[in-house]
């Protein structure tokens, strides 16, 4: 009878004195002149345990990595709670921010309910920009500074929690210069060492999971690619997941933002380990948010994953699906502990200049005045060529991601993972009625270099995927 993919059998290994990938299929230890029994399953494909600051190619690396996830609360109405909350944090003047799209719609409207049942001072702050650029977070900003306020709710999508963030951390850092705290080579990648106002983060969407995350990201136009900021430092001091407000989303948002559920799962699970993450932060405070795959985050992306496999078509395609949309909601959150501590690698290095280099499309169902790529179908564009070229450095990863996303990989050849995973997401995009490629997006072979260049500076990204890590490649 086959055995279950996540329950293989423990086999007494040789001695070995160093870490070593063998033949694609496992790793092998020796430690203490002893053999190790190690479980030979793919969610455990990775050895995580080795000699503090010594990978196996003998350079420095990390020997550790630390979990920091906002304070979740789940359930449908929970929003109408925020108010009490921030009186039990004893607020006195709020910023509320959104974006002018939804300031109309039910989940701002109940959250400002709240605050003035509970007798909190607020400010509406509704010009977050779609896919916000560093102009819309420096007015943002400037808003936050003006208004002094002890206290933030941001009320929406990634766009808004990740513009909110960045409002909060330069109004407490008020003589900072906008790049100090931005991702290097773009910015100077500063620690936050300043203590921040508490921030409330009611995601509107199920996608970006950026309620739990210490990750701004917005475009920066002089360049015209994304970066962000990157900190523990400005996670959300707690997320309100309430999953009525997934009623309110049109198909192509929903199907759009369950892609960077699926990519942030599937790139935090296959991303280079975080012992073998360089350089080993000679301080605690330099210890990047993306640290590279982890126990930790493997168990959040997996989850993650499974209910993306189940529940995401039919969110997709019915939008009085409550219990599909209440699991895709808790998905994104799900995904986003994973890869806020673990990290993406290609899929979203990639992304950012196809959003960023946007010329003329328009993506359904969203109600902008310019031109939009969504986050997540620019992300999940690249995926099947991404994970064909990382399959062989961790195949079995690949194989299972493959096999929860419904492939039957009982006879799949070790060395063919990286196929079957690709070909198994281009049917479940098709199933979903993507956009076929990056020309249905607007570019063409003559884009190329300029995606290339728009690609390279993300660093935090590319040092996370592994076959680029490992063997040099340079895209």
């Amino acid at each position: 009878m086959r055995q279950p993919l996540l329950c293989l059998p423990l086999r007494k290994l040789r001695p070995r004195e160093d870490l070593v990938p063998h033949r694609g299929r496992q790793w092998r230890a020796w430690h203490g002149g002893q053999d190790k029994l190690m479980c030979q399953c793919p969610t455990h494909s990775h050895t995580y345990s080795q000699a503090p600051g010594l990978s196996p190619s003998g350079k420095t690396t990390d020997y550790a990595f630390e979990m920091a996830v906002s304070n979740i609360r789940y359930g449908a109405g929970v929003t109408k709670e925020v108010g009490m909350d921030l009186q039990n944090m004893g607020a006195k003047n709020v910023c509320l921010m959104t974006d002018k799209n939804l300031s109309q719609l039910p989940p701002v409207q109940v959250a400002m309910d709240s605050l003035v049942k509970n007798g909190i001072p607020f400010t509406v702050y509704d010009n977050v920009r779609v896919e916000p650029t560093d102009a819309s977070f420096m007015e943002a900003i400037e808003f936050a500074q003006k208004g002094a306020f002890d206290a933030y709710v941001a009320v929406g999508g990634g766009s808004t929690m990740d513009t909110c963030k960045a409002a909060n951390l330069y109004a407490s850092s008020p003589h900072s210069d906008f790049l100090d705290y931005v991702s290097a080579p773009i910015g100077k990648g500063k620690p936050v060492s300043v203590p921040l106002k508490p921030l409330i983060a009611v995601p509107t969407t199920s996608g970006t999971g950026s309620e739990t995350t210490g990750v701004a990201i917005f475009d920066y136009e002089h360049l015209k690619v994304k970066t962000g900021i990157a900190s523990r430092a400005i996670k959300p001091t707690l997320g309100l997941i309430d999953p009525l407000h997934t009623l309110h989303m049109p198909a192509r948002v929903v199907a759009n933002s369950g892609f960077d559920v699926l990519c942030h799962a599937l790139e935090s699970y296959t991303a280079l380990p975080y012992h073998l993450r360089s350089p080993c932060p000679s301080n605690p405070i330099t210890r990047p948010a993306y640290q590279g795959s982890n126990p930790i985050s493997d168990i959040w992306a997996i989850h993650a994953l499974r209910i993306v496999a189940k529940y995401l078509k039919r969110a997709v395609r019915n939008p009085d699906d409550l219990e599909a949309r209440s699991h895709m909601h808790l998905a994104s959150a799900f995904a986003g502990i994973g890869f806020g501590n673990a990290g993406v690698h290609l899929c979203h290095g990639m992304s950012y200049p196809i959003s960023g280099l946007v010329k003329t499309y328009k993506a359904k169902d969203y109600n902008v005045d310019h031109p939009l790529v969504p986050h997540g179908l620019s992300v999940v564009l690249t995926s099947p060529a991404v994970f064909t070229f990382t399959a062989q450095m961790f195949p079995e990863r690949h194989l299972e991601t493959a096999e929860i996303l419904g492939a039957d990989t009982r006879t799949t050849r070790i060395q063919d993972a990286g196929l079957v995973l690709a070909d198994t997401l281009r049917k479940f995009l098709f199933d979903l009625d993507v956009d076929d490629g990056l020309a249905a997006v607007g570019y063409s072979k003559a884009d190329i270099p300029a995606l290339v260049k728009g690609t390279l500076p993300q660093r935090q990204c590319l040092t996370l995927c592994p076959r680029l890590e490992s063997s040099g490649t340079i895209i």
